[in-house]
């Protein structure tokens, strides 16, 4: 009994640590300084693939968090900036995620 309990709280310390990260060290801006609606779909797919893929997976289909295709006609732009920042069920606040990062995810997903 010790042991499987043992072995679900590593498993869930994975799970968690794996939904944590993402954030850029560089500083760098993703965008390439034209404006246009690609490259902010670019930059939220990045900012996606960074910091969300690990838990929802790379094509939206799942994995340690829920699927997430669809997820646009559920819920709008702000909607889901406010889950991102401040989390949601057994999602963790994402607090290393930039704004400018949180909402080009956002708006991407939205899109979804």
């Amino acid at each position: 009994m010790k042991k499987w309990l043992l072995a679900l709280g590593l498993g869930s310390i994975l799970v968690l640590g794996a939904c944590g990260g993402g954030g850029s060290d560089d500083g760098g801006d993703t965008s390439t300084g034209d404006d246009t609606g690609d490259t902010s779909v670019a930059a939220g797919e990045q900012a996606y693939q960074d910091s969300c893929a690990s838990c929802h997976g790379g094509d939206l289909e799942g994995g340690a968090g829920p699927a997430l295709e669809g997820v646009g006609s559920n819920y709008s732009v702000e909607d889901i900036e406010d889950i991102i920042e401040n989390g949601t069920g057994s999602m963790p606040a994402m607090k290393s995620v930039t704004d400018e990062d949180r909402t080009a995810i956002a708006e991407w997903l939205a899109t979804k």
